[in-house]
């Protein structure tokens, strides 16, 4: 029986990725759903709840780029280590990451006691909002560990080629999530109705589940790296090699979340309605692009080993492989946003002018979905090279540079119908150069591969 790292040397491309992609992507599909359950129930109570579940997501978006960021770091490493034949470095990364969550989980439960509501009156001078918005996030942060520790982990294992724990694991958080949700948000059986901290209270019971299955793997003879924390040596490079590929991945996380912030900001002007409407778009593109993260999963290993291993005709074939699935996705993604968008609106809330707002929202945002998927691709192809930077360069220029502004100009000039335009031309601004980028690096570096093996060739 071939090892994960021989799999990842030596078995046909196609077979290979969706092999190591489909547990990912059925488990982000899951997760996706939960996104989508979780707001159909906030949403059930009223507008406004489902207006400030809008207002703390871009500060759920700072976790999950804590999380993100860290684990990617990690998983790069630990899939170039082991295509380096060093299983030691390998366990190494993997031990550095587990600390560093737990760090960061604890400073992030601090600023989660003291501060949660000043951050939300970041975003919205609403006291209703506001006061909602801080019972949900100040549960989030105080237990964030809750969220940091099954993500870090879950990318340690996919970067041994590991893609069915961490599928488990995310369907046991995310099923249970489902399951949970409504005895705490509306008081069924013996639990006493605690309407949106109900929701906070069931992530973290979820996602606390989840690692401790998590751990039980970690810690058995199943997984191929054997972590011993008990031998664990703090190696500063280490923490380095790991924030080279994560800190860009982490700062994208950061941009999304400040452009979220500010498009609440933008949004407000227009009332609570366009916020609601917003936030129910964020949750459904999961739907669309949670599969492509999840083919990254598959994707980035198999890169990275190939990378470590001098392998340039291997990785070729997977880029390319990865492309296409990406664009079949993220098309049909398209396609559905503009086929029935108002009985997506619909599952949320049947208020009318939510329904009027968000079915233009859909259809006018998912105008660039066939390029996302690509530009996600591409995007993860740079981390899975050890460099992060380009990823993060084309993100701030999408989100930041492009999007804000046209949004806000949009806005002001003709109206929040047109609003909604600013995000297709941020993506098609964006994604042009990152082609160009991509390919200018990927041959480079089959070049260089290519020369390494002609000279090891000649010296033999």
């Amino acid at each position: 029986m071939q090892s994960s790292s021989e799999r990842l040397e030596n078995e046909a491309i196609i077979p290979l990725l969706f092999r190591l992609s489909v547990p990912s992507i059925i488990a982000m599909a899951t997760h996706a759903l939960y996104n989508v359950v979780d707001s159909i129930y906030v949403g059930r109570l009223s507008t406004e709840a489902l207006s400030a579940l809008s207002l703390a997501f871009p500060i759920q978006i700072v976790l999950i780029g804590i999380g993100v960021g860290i684990g990617i770091g990690v998983s790069s490493l630990i899939a170039r280590r082991l295509g380096e034949n060093n299983k030691h470095a390998a366990v190494n990364a993997a031990e550095h990451g587990i600390m560093m969550i737990f760090i960061g989980g604890l400073v992030v439960a601090i600023i989660g006691y003291f501060f949660s509501t000043q951050i939300l009156e970041l975003f919205t001078n609403d006291e209703i909002l506001v006061q909602m918005g801080s019972e949900y996030i100040k549960i989030i942060l105080i237990a964030s560990i809750s969220i940091f520790y099954p993500m870090v982990v879950n990318h340690i294992l996919r970067g041994e080629g590991n893609t069915f724990v961490p599928m488990v694991a995310m369907l046991i958080g995310s099923i249970l999530n489902i399951i949970i949700d409504p005895f705490i948000i509306y008081g069924w059986w013996i639990f006493p109705r605690m309407e949106i901290a109900g929701a906070a209270i069931a992530t973290v019971i979820s996602q606390l589940i989840s690692g401790v299955f998590l751990t039980y793997i970690l810690l058995s003879d199943k997984n191929e790296l054997k972590i011993s924390l008990k031998d664990f040596k703090f190696n500063f490079k280490i923490i380095k090699d790991i924030y080279i590929v994560g800190f860009p991945a982490m700062v994208m996380q950061f941009l999304a979340s400040f452009m979220l912030g500010g498009m609440n900001r933008i949004l407000a002007e227009f009332g609570s309605t366009a916020i609601a409407a917003a936030g129910i778009y964020f949750r459904l593109q999961s739907f669309v692009f949670m599969p492509v993260y999840g083919l990254n999963q598959g994707y980035m290993p198999i890169m990275g080993y190939n990378y470590g291993h001098n392998n340039p005709q291997r990785m070729k074939k997977t880029f390319k492989s990865a492309l296409l699935v990406a664009f079949i996705f993220t098309t049909i993604g398209f396609f559905v946003f503009q086929s029935i968008p108002e009985l997506m609106i619909t599952l949320f809330n049947n208020d009318p002018e939510l329904i009027r707002i968000g079915t233009t929202a859909l259809k006018r945002i998912s105008i660039a979905f066939p390029v996302i998927g690509p530009a996600i691709i591409i995007s993860t192809t740079f981390q899975a090279l050890g460099n992060g930077f380009p990823s993060l360069f084309f993100s701030f220029l999408r989100q930041i540079i492009v999007l804000l502004p046209l949004m806000y100009l949009l806005g002001q000039w003709f109206g929040l119908e047109y609003l909604w335009f600013a995000f297709p031309i941020s993506e098609i601004v964006s994604v042009i150069p990152a082609a160009f980028w991509i390919k200018l690096t990927l041959n480079d570096v089959y070049q260089k591969m290519t020369n390494n093996i002609a000279n090891k060739k000649a010296v033999q």
